[in-house]
């Protein structure tokens, strides 16, 4: 079972995906950047199968693939696909869901690198909630829609998460973190969408129950924080930039969730090179002062500054390779400053 990690102290790390198109550089620009919390980059430039959903959907019982549509043809025969992840999950048979090298290059790359100095490497596995209200049925219906998919979803992307950790441990890294990455959880609480802090719950007690180091969880929209804290998460990653103003509105939270051992990644670099670019190292230094000291008379500096990470407020597969080099180089340089504090 997941549990929290030791306290970072606000080093620098990143979200998920990188523009470079070959692994090897990718991972040298991580290692390079983020020296003690490492994350193994997806690398959609390489392939569309290492694209959010499509990173995760190898296994997907009725899963069908038409030029750059994924779906589930519900027509097809895939009860004995359903019942073999149950009982995957229910035994833990977790090589059954290792990736293949078109899905995960920029993994396979890290795995062979030597991590055994590092504070923790991190990876991240696409979130059943997004998954499940982005990919549909071949009527358009969403699988979140569909109570008993949506759960054999859940637990299929918990063995794949399990299979990722398992992955990263072969680097001898002495903590792991597996992050759900979740942007669709900006639905929980809409009226249009089928989705309820019951299945949120439900689907992170499946993954956590499956990893042995820590999960974490990243939104880059806005959300029900309070929900996400409430689960006990070991690291809660937040687009910092667009959304602290509203994450700040759960101080109560944040201090439970603090003292109790959790950690704040702060997205405060924007991972839009528009955004990124009317920005200097100075105002997002200063954006991140501003958030420390709001919270300063909730958990104090000490607390604040032991349980951060610092991160781009998303992935930065949109940026290109000098541009994502760019953010990740400011990542680093906040980070500086906050550690010498």
């Amino acid at each position: 079972m997941a549990g929290f990690l030791k306290s970072p102290h606000s080093i620098a790390s990143g979200v998920g995906s990188l523009p470079q198109e070959d692994p090897g550089q990718a991972v040298d620009d991580v290692l390079r950047l983020c020296p003690e919390m490492p994350y193994a980059p997806t690398l959609p430039n390489i392939s569309p199968f290492e694209s959010i959903i499509w990173h995760d959907s190898e296994f997907l019982p009725g899963r069908v693939v038409e030029g750059n549509k994924l779906y589930v043809d519900r027509a097809l025969e895939f009860s004995i696909e359903m019942e073999q992840v149950y009982l995957d999950f229910m035994e833990q048979n977790i090589d059954r869901y290792a990736a293949s090298p078109e899905y995960a290059a920029g993994y396979f790359e890290m795995a062979k690198r030597d991590l055994s100095q590092v504070w923790c490497v991190k990876c991240q596995v696409t979130g059943p909630v997004t998954f499940g209200l982005t990919i549909t049925d071949q009527d358009r219906r969403p699988l979140a829609y569909d109570a008993q998919y949506f759960d054999m979803l859940t637990k299929m992307l918990a063995l794949r998460a399990r299979w990722y950790e398992m992955l990263m441990q072969k680097t001898g890294a002495p903590q792991t973190l597996v992050v759900i990455d979740e942007p669709y959880l900006a639905a929980l609480g809409s009226s249009v969408m089928q989705l309820t802090p019951e299945m949120v719950a439900s689907a992170f007690e499946d993954i956590g129950s499956l990893i042995e180091g820590g999960i974490g969880v990243h939104c880059c929209s806005n959300t029900d924080w309070g929900l996400l804290m409430s689960l006990n998460p070991a690291v809660i990653s937040l687009d910092a930039y667009g959304t602290a103003k509203e994450f700040l509105l759960y101080r109560d939270q944040i201090k439970t969730y603090l003292e109790a051992g959790g950690i704040i990644a702060w997205g405060i670099v924007p991972a839009e090179l528009d955004k990124f670019n009317l920005e200097t190292i100075e105002t997002l230094w200063q954006r991140y002062l501003s958030i420390r000291n709001d919270l300063k008379p909730v958990v104090g500096h000490e607390r604040f500054d032991a349980q951060a990470i610092i991160t781009p407020s998303c992935g930065l597969r949109l940026a290109d390779v000098p541009g994502a080099i760019r953010i990740m180089e400011t990542v680093a340089e906040i980070s500086r400053r906050a550690r010498s504090l």
